[in-house]
């Protein structure tokens, strides 16, 4: 049986120290199998982000164990970390797409580190993904020119070029409007699913939960509730 490729026992994690220290994750289990599309939700504050800042190796761990891709986090060095994050797909709420790049130039970058790339492969590759989420006709045009929907479009080319085992999303349809939002998710649904790869997404946004596979609820640092989604 494969194993999942998210194993998260007993998280838990504060920040500060001594009076000062606050703790957001309190005996956190989670595990997320391929291609599954897992939606976490929850009020502001419940610790979804720092679950999924976690997981995604851009923190260290603290208490329990969480396996990711493979590699175990507990104990887990800088460089170890670092090269699992080459191997997941970040998308944020703001896109953080540099405006003196184009789009094609924007998803190019997240494949400099590959070293066995040319630039002549990588913004080919870029080419590809656009076209993948249907911005062919935009390419070579800068952020300013793209309407926000298209700019999170590029922000998930981007995220997907380096064919990640595993999608990190943080309330990237929050600053969309509704077809806007809805074509993004979807979209990712349709890419992520094509390639076997997870989607672990933070969301406020009831408009998305149709695609889901189960929807997790956190409260105070603990996942209260989980349960099965029919994908829309």
């Amino acid at each position: 049986m494969k194993k999942p490729p998210v194993e998260l026992r007993d998280i838990t994690f504060a920040y500060g120290a001594g009076e000062l220290r606050r703790v957001v994750l309190r005996e956190v289990d989670l595990s997320i199998a391929p291609g599954e599309i897992v939606l976490l939700t929850g009020p502001s504050g419940s610790g979804k982000t720092t679950l999924l800042t976690l997981i995604g190796a851009l923190r260290a761990m603290q208490q329990g164990t969480a396996r990711v891709l493979g590699q175990e986090l507990a104990g887990a060095s800088e460089a170890e970390r670092v090269r699992l994050r080459r191997r997941i797909g970040f998308i944020f709420q703001n896109h953080n797409l540099l405006g003196f790049l184009t789009a094609r130039q924007n998803v190019a970058m997240s494949m400099e580190l590959d070293g066995g790339m040319t630039e002549a492969q990588r913004l080919r590759r870029a080419g590809e993904m656009l076209d993948a989420v249907g911005l062919s006709g935009h390419a070579e045009k800068p952020p300013a020119q793209l309407s926000g929907g298209q700019r999170q479009r590029v922000a998930v080319a981007r995220a997907l070029a380096g064919d990640p085992g595993l999608i990190l999303a943080d309330e990237p349809t929050a600053a969309l409007d509704k077809v806007s939002g809805q074509e993004v998710v979807h979209l990712l649904r349709d890419l992520a699913r094509g390639r076997g790869v997870p989607i672990l997404l933070v969301t406020h946004d009831p408009r998305i939960l149709d695609i889901a596979d189960r929807i997790v609820a956190m409260e105070d640092g603990r996942i209260v509730q989980a349960e099965t989604a029919t994908a829309g």
